[in-house]
């Protein structure tokens, strides 16, 4: 366990966040950066969390999470969207759940 722990440490050592630009539909650019990825049924899709980029004292950063999927674009390089059904992201915040609990049990 301490091994795993250990190696655990030294790989969040290594991490760099990769760092997602969204556009909305006003043509504001939004940054999150990826906290986490959950594989679910032969996809993978990405725990996204809100960055305060103009250091706005009323940004709160709990109501800018987001899960997006993580699709391969025609040249095998990683997209994300945050355009798929209720339902499939409804699975992916219970699989996200119980990662969760998993973690707090060891």
């Amino acid at each position: 366990m301490a091994d795993n722990k250990k190696a655990l440490d030294e790989e969040m050592m290594d991490y760099e966040p990769i760092i997602v630009t969204f556009t909305d539909t006003e043509g504001n650019e939004h940054l999150y950066a990826e906290e986490m990825r959950i594989p679910m049924n032969d996809n993978e899709y990405a725990l996204l969390v809100g960055l305060n980029e103009n250091g706005d004292e009323d940004f709160d950063e709990e109501e800018n999470v987001t899960i997006a999927k993580i699709v391969k674009d025609e040249n095998g390089e990683e997209e994300y969207t945050c355009d798929f059904p209720e339902e499939e992201f409804d699975a992916v915040v219970e699989e996200y759940n119980r990662i969760c609990d998993e973690l707090e049990a060891e």
